[in-house]
């Protein structure tokens, strides 16, 4: 059976070799996947939320293994850095240095009170997002390292990311997110960090 992916604006596609690295052959659809994929973050956000408060999620191996967690039982390369460039994301070869470059300016920023909590999660999420470090799954695995980020501030602030719906498709909330993303991408922070204090319940 072949997978049809039918992406929404801003999702970054995969290669065929990346679609074969799906787990579950029966999937053809992108419902199907999005279902698939919900169940098992469902089980990775249960892991996080389990680890003790010691857990250093600003690390390379915690973000993997985030990722991993994630999306380990759709995808064979779940927590692996991608080997191709894609339409987003610094090359291949930069990965592992801006992802330390990214975990280290974010731990910086906590220590030092750099950034207030939100506009600190929201330049880390930006970051997260900008490096694209996997093949599939970034911007759920961006958003939920930034809720874990803004956790071990000491805030208590829960982020509706979603809207109150989902940014997995089309619509309003989704195109202001992926303008925000896009505006951060040109050094211009507001509209990103103002779409965070939005949601911040």
């Amino acid at each position: 059976m072949t997978l049809e992916l039918h992406e929404p604006t801003g999702a970054t596609p995969l290669t065929p070799d990346e679609l074969r690295g799906l787990k579950a052959k029966h999937i053809t659809t992108r419902g199907e996947l999005n279902e698939l994929e919900g169940e098992n973050i469902i089980e990775g956000l249960t892991w996080l939320d389990r680890r003790p408060k010691s857990f250093d999620v600003l690390t390379d191996d915690t973000a993997r293994e985030v990722h991993k967690r994630l999306f380990g039982q759709v995808w064979d390369w779940a927590g692996v850095y991608r080997q191709t460039e894609k339409n987003i994301g610094v090359f291949v070869w930069q990965i592992s240095t801006e992802m330390r470059t990214c975990l280290d300016d974010a731990r910086y920023w906590r220590e030092n009170d750099t950034y207030e909590p939100l506009e600190a999660t929201a330049r880390f999420h930006h970051k997260l997002v900008w490096v694209h470090p996997f093949a599939n799954g970034n911007g759920r695995w961006a958003r939920i390292m930034a809720d874990a980020y803004l956790a071990t501030i000491g805030s208590d602030v829960f982020l509706d990311w979603s809207g109150r719906g989902t940014l997995t498709a089309d619509g309003d909330h989704r195109a202001r997110y992926i303008e925000a993303l896009r505006a951060a991408d040109g050094f211009e922070l507001g509209p990103l960090i103002a779409f965070v204090n939005d949601i911040a319940e």
